[in-house]
């Protein structure tokens, strides 16, 4: 089992900045490939980016692009998602995820998911 605990949430203005953080326990952090998620329209979750168990390998949902960061700290055991230039449209609970697999953007070979931390983005 990989316990998922995300933070760094909150309430934003539009074109702010935030980093949010999910830090991971029970099983070797470098053994999964992690990743965020956040519901869209019609979709209970939506592929935002992912990290290879490396780090070395990096995938983003082209709507965030140049946007957003994710990035991870094996020795920590953490994965971090920065996002820049917030849109209202951001708005949503974020998730973290891991998977078994080197590195996927297929939220269904996601085995762990978080309980989500809120971001919200006034315009």
């Amino acid at each position: 089992q990989v316990q998922l605990v995300e933070s760094g949430g909150g309430l934003v203005q539009a074109g702010g900045s935030l980093r949010l953080s999910c830090a991971a326990s029970g099983r070797p952090f470098n053994n999964y490939a992690m990743g965020w998620s956040r519901p869209a329209l019609g979709k209970e979750r939506d592929f935002v980016a992912a990290i290879s168990w490396s780090g070395n390998s990096t995938y983003y949902a082209d709507s965030v692009k140049g946007r957003f960061t994710i990035s991870r700290d094996n020795a920590k055991n953490t994965v971090y998602l920065q996002i820049n230039s917030l849109k209202p449209e951001d708005t949503a609970v974020y998730y973290c995820a891991a998977s078994p697999l080197a590195g996927t953007i297929y939220l269904d070979q996601y085995h762990y998911w978080g309980q989500g931390t809120q971001v919200t983005v006034s315009s």
